[in-house]
């Protein structure tokens, strides 16, 4: 039987809440981490400058659905959103999807919110949707994210070479990382604790 598709949902944590993105959302999301290069560095679009450039943005992922489904990150302390999240390449005949599209205003940076966020989501797709697998590509160069992705627990697969083309002309690599289902409890546990830890 196959996985499940993921379908809109609300997902909370201690620290953070990952509800389903709305164009309601661009205002905070903007003041969160709009016009700022280096939050915006690794991904595959320039830096928003406006909230017009920023809804554009949102427009542009939110129209991809089924085929992605995006959460609004969303700090529980301050109510506002701080960061958007994706689960993309959804194939559930194939038991898997792939989190990527993430970021997050400098301000929650080195906080709980990625780590949470992830435990969320992994815990969502393998114990909700029955996936057998997650996983996530990243650029080449950058290496907090790739750091990130193998502190979950996830393998380093490989590099896809001139995969995909950067705003500024130039060409990435992409490496990617898996985490299988077998492997979750392992990789939850270690979440969970470094979660506690703070």
């Amino acid at each position: 039987m196959p996985a499940k598709t993921p379908a809109p949902t609300v997902l909370r944590g201690r620290h953070i809440r990952l509800e389903p993105l709305t164009p309601l959302h661009v205002p905070d999301l903007f003041a969160a981490g709009g016009g700022d290069d280096e939050v915006w560095r690794w991904l595959s679009v320039a830096t928003p400058r406006t909230e017009a450039d920023l809804r554009a943005i949102a427009d542009g992922i939110l129209a991809a659905a089924p085929d992605q489904l995006a959460f609004a990150v969303i700090d529980l302390a301050s109510g506002k959103a701080v960061g958007w999240t994706t689960f993309l390449d959804i194939a559930p005949v194939d038991e898997r999807l792939e989190i990527g599209w993430t970021w997050y205003g400098r301000a929650v940076w080195r906080t709980a919110v990625n780590t949470e966020a992830k435990l969320l989501l992994l815990t969502h797709a393998f114990e909700d949707l029955g996936m057998g697998r997650v996983q996530w590509k990243t650029d080449h160069l950058n290496i907090r994210s790739q750091q990130a992705i193998a502190r979950l627990g996830a393998q380093r697969e490989g590099v896809l070479r001139r995969h995909r083309l950067r705003p500024d002309g130039s060409w990435r690599d992409s490496v990617y990382f898996s985490l299988l289902a077998d492997e979750w409890p392992e990789a939850k546990a270690r979440l969970t604790d470094r979660l506690a830890k703070g």
